[in-house]
C-alpha cells in the first residue's frame, strides 16, 4: 500500500475546480454524476475530501472519495463487534472510486484504491475508525472489491467492511 506507483508523471491530487470534471466517463452514471456534481462542493462543506488520478497531460485517469460516519454495534458481523462497545462506532468511509473507460482493465482501479486505504490509514493516527464502510454500485464492483479481503456487512448485501486490523495487516505486507 505504502509504495503505490503510477506511470512516470502521473500525480494524486486534491479535487479542485481546475480540474476537468465534465469529461470523466467511466460507464457508471451515479459514479460520474457524483464527481461532475457533488464532489467539490461536498468536498467545500467538509462533508468529504475527494482526489484525483491525473495522467502526465493533466487528464483526469480516475478519482476516490473518502468521509467518516458511525455504524451502529448491532450492524456488525460478530467477528468485528465481539470485543466493541454497544453503541455507534466510527468508521472511515470510502464514498466513491472510479477509473475512466479508456484507463480501466489496466490494474489502475487496483493502485487507486491501494492509495484511498492508504490515506484511511495515514488519517487513523489522527482519527479512529474500526473499519473501512463501501457501497457497491453494482455487482461487478462487489466483485472487485471482495478480491481485496472487504467482505459483505450482514444484512446489507452491497455494503462492505475492511477491518482496521486488515488495513494494518495489509499496510504490513507492502
Amino acid at each position: 500500500m505504502s509504495g503505490v506507483r503510477y506511470p512516470d508523471g502521473w500525480r494524486v491530487e486534491l479535487l479542485d475546480k481546475s480540474h476537468n470534471r465534465k469529461s470523466f466517463r467511466c460507464g457508471q452514471a451515479q459514479v460520474e454524476s457524483w464527481l461532475k456534481k457533488a464532489a467539490l462542493q461536498s468536498q467545500k462543506k467538509h462533508l468529504s475530501s475527494t482526489k484525483v488520478l491525473l495522467d502526465a497531460d493533466s487528464h483526469l485517469v480516475g478519482y476516490y472519495t473518502l468521509a467518516t460516519s458511525q455504524v451502529d454495534f448491532s450492524d456488525l458481523p460478530a467477528e468485528l463487534a465481539r470485543s466493541l462497545p454497544q453503541r455507534r462506532l466510527p468508521v472511515a468511509v470510502l464514498a466513491w472510486l472510479g477509473i475512466a473507460s479508456s484507463f480501466q482493465r489496466r490494474g489502475i482501479g487496483q493502485r487507486l484504491l491501494a492509495t484511498a486505504l492508504k490515506d484511511c490509514l495515514d488519517a487513523s493516527q489522527t482519527f479512529s475508525f474500526i473499519a473501512v464502510i463501501l457501497d457497491c454500485v453494482d455487482e461487478s464492483s462487489k466483485q472487485f472489491y471482495q478480491r481485496f479481503d472487504f467482505a459483505t456487512l450482514p444484512g446489507y448485501p452491497m455494503r462492505m467492511y475492511l477491518p482496521f486490523k486488515t488495513l494494518q495487516q495489509m499496510a504490513k505486507k507492502n
